[in-house]
């Protein structure tokens, strides 16, 4: 499972799951429903279908956009602050080093 059944596990079971390469695919029909930061690598996205936007929050607390239709890519650099919204149901293959990751509330 994806979304909260997966981030919302214990920390030690997360630990168990994810502290090195985590690759997911996920079905997402809403916007996401908290911010994620990954402070040990980048996070490579793929959308395999679908139409969303990914919202990323630099360091400096400066916000960009980038939308994705059909199928295409988002590189998330170290560090930022990202969610997504979901236009239309969506596919989407992640990779990423998962020491580290936190959540918080859009």
């Amino acid at each position: 499972p994806g979304g909260e059944a997966f981030w919302g596990q214990p920390p030690e079971v997360l630990d168990g799951l994810g502290r090195e390469w985590l690759v997911s695919e996920f079905a997402c029909d809403a916007d996401w429903a908290s911010w994620e930061m990954h402070p040990e690598g980048d996070e490579f996205v793929y959308l395999l279908d679908g139409d969303i936007e990914f919202l990323l929050e630099a360091a400096d607390g400066s916000r960009s956009a980038q939308r994705l239709t059909g199928r295409g890519a988002v590189v998330v650099p170290r560090g930022a602050w990202h969610t997504a919204r979901v236009f239309r149901p969506s596919r989407m293959f992640f990779i990423t080093w998962g020491a580290g990751t936190e959540h918080r509330p859009v």
